[in-house]
């Protein structure tokens, strides 16, 4: 796939990366990183300029997600019965992202740029749901992106005379973007349970001083009426 990118790539330039994000975005089965890493090799080769590189990946990643977008947020469920949409989003695998946008809200669009096979189903169903606007989305989508696509680019480009040794570097960058991710969720976790902890210990601590309260009260009403039930004995 490297080999074939790179051929492509060094006979149409800019425009062949540009293009081939776009379909990645629409689900081309070609992984968008080794299309970056492929763009930045040319780089490396003085076929193109590598911070140019940069902004031609960008623009194509970002327009190609914000197609998804866009296309989920006009349809809306409707999206379902398009053949073609209906093999990136299957109806379990549309409950499954709900239940995760659910569970990590807007966290999941920047967790996204990282899930090869993830990301076009995830922005489909955000804009379904119809209740994250399009900059929103592209706040997070673009955070995420300025710091994916540099890294896949300039990867190739310093890497572009040694491919066998370049194709490493890519197997251990993309194990530590996973190592990364994986912290980043046990964060959140971790986080997420402290917070429900420290609610239920809350909500503990007020039904006992609660209880405290009645009983102080029942007390002193079981003082003020003992006098009356004195003058009554005596009489």
């Amino acid at each position: 796939m490297l080999d074939f990118l790179i051929g492509f790539f060094t006979d149409y330039g800019y425009a062949a990366v540009f293009a081939i994000l776009i379909l990645c975005g629409f689900g081309l089965p070609v992984p968008e990183d080794i299309t970056l890493v492929s763009g930045g090799v040319i780089s490396g080769l003085h076929l193109a300029n590598p911070h140019w590189m940069c902004v031609v990946g960008l623009a194509g990643v970002l327009i190609g997600d914000s197609t998804m977008f866009l296309a989920g947020r006009i349809f809306g469920y409707r999206i379902q019965k398009i053949r073609t949409f209906r093999k990136i989003l299957s109806p379990r695998r549309f409950s499954q992202i709900q239940r995760k946008f659910k569970k990590y809200g807007l966290g999941l669009l920047f967790v996204a740029r990282f899930l090869p096979g993830l990301r076009s189903p995830i922005f489909l169903v955000a804009g379904m749901s119809r209740r994250i606007s399009y900059l929103t989305f592209i706040l997070m989508d673009g955070l995420a992106a300025l710091i994916s696509v540099p890294v896949w680019v300039y990867l190739g480009y310093f890497f572009a005379d040694n491919l066998d040794l370049l194709m490493e570097y890519v197997g251990d960058v993309q194990k530590a973007i996973y190592l990364g991710l994986g912290l980043i969720a046990l964060i959140v976790l971790i986080v997420y349970l402290k917070k429900k902890f420290h609610s239920k210990m809350n909500a503990l601590a007020e039904d006992h001083h609660e209880e405290n309260v009645a009983d102080s009260t029942s007390s002193q009403e079981g003082t003020v009426s003992s006098p009356n039930e004195n003058t009554d004995n005596k009489s």
